[in-house]
This record gives C-alpha cells, structure tokens and sequence, in this order.
C-alpha cells in the first residue's frame, strides 16, 4: 500500500503557515524577531553604559504630593468626625439624663395623687397631726429639735463620775471675783532694745 501522505519533494520549501495577524518572516526565516528593550529596565544593565535612573521621578514626586494632600485631608475630617461624634454621645447622655428625671417627676406627680402619700407628708414635712392625736418633739441638750435622722445617746454612756456643777456655784464665783479684782500687771515693752531690765 501506498503511503497516503504526501511528502513534499526534495529542494522545496516548507510552507508557513500564513494567516491574520501572522508573520510570513518567520517562515522563511526560521528566527525569532528581537524583543525591543524596556526603557530603563534591564537593557540598561545590557548595555553597560553605567547610568542609573533617578529613583523619585517627577511622577513619583506628584503622586507623593497627591497622598499627603489626601492624607492632610482625610486627617481633618477624621478629627471633625470624631468631635462630632463625641458632642453626639454627650448630648444622647443629657438627653437619656433628662428623660430618666422627667420619668422621676411622672412617678412623684403620681404619688401625690394618692391620699395616703399626702397624708404622709403633711405628717414628716410639717408636722401636722390627725384629730385627737398627740405630737411629741424630741429636744438635744441646746434646745432644738432633733432631726429624724440623729440617734440620741444611751444613758449608760453618760460619764456617771462627772457631777453637773450648781448654777449658784458659777454666780458666787463671779461674786467673789468682784470682791478682789486680779492685780494689775506692768505693760508689756513696746520697744525692744536688747538691755534686760529688772
């Protein structure tokens, strides 16, 4: 049997494939085309010339400049943001304050609609008695009227040894003291002059 593929004869040359987009050089040729070098990449390195490119181009400078002016600005309305949100918490404080007080004199404005509770008050605040009752107001030792909230002492605690001296005592001491006046003393020096005198 015959081979049923063709071979091209001898002496001609191969056909490349051709097509949209496709090179016919390379057909003929056989060789790769040359990569073109990349401005300040490698090719420079290659060459052997020893220049280096500067690092801070003037691209590099505008896009430097770009952030901090964005940072500068974001920085400021950072901090406006977060006095605001501060000022925000403090007046959601006063108001969470204010609203707990008005539900404190709701609740107080209620209880005075009680009878009870009037009744109540009269008697602590003003110190009213109901018909046929008897009021007793308990005094300390200057006279006033003791508080509600003070204790008086146990008698046990009274130092028992101390004998509370007669008001009589007191008046014939000032009398005896009439009687015979302390002696007078000399001056004090007015003016010090270092000589001791006798």
């Amino acid at each position: 049997m015959a081979d049923s593929r063709r071979t091209p004869p001898r002496g001609s040359r191969p056909r490349g494939r051709t097509g949209p987009g496709r090179s016919t050089s390379t057909a003929r040729t056989g060789r790769q085309p040359a990569v073109a070098a990349r401005p300040g990449g490698s090719a420079a390195a290659s060459r052997g010339d020893g220049q280096r490119r500067p690092r801070l181009t003037g691209r590099a400078a505008i896009l430097v400049l770009v952030v901090a002016v964005l940072a500068v600005s974001y920085a400021s309305s950072m901090r406006a943001f977060l006095e605001q949100r501060a000022e925000n918490n403090a007046y959601l404080e006063e108001i969470a304050q204010r609203s707990a007080s008005i539900d404190d004199l709701e609740r107080e404005k209620r209880r005075w609609n009680d009878p009870a509770y009037v009744q109540a008050q009269a008697r602590e605040r003003l110190s009213y008695v109901m018909p046929g009752e008897t009021s007793y107001i308990v005094l300390d030792e200057d006279g006033n009227a003791l508080e509600s909230e003070s204790e008086l002492r146990d008698p046990s605690e009274v130092d028992a040894d101390q004998v509370p001296e007669a008001w009589w005592g007191k008046a014939w001491d000032s009398v005896q003291l009439a009687g015979r006046p302390p002696k007078a003393e000399p001056p004090p020096l007015t003016e010090i002059d270092g000589s001791q005198q006798p």
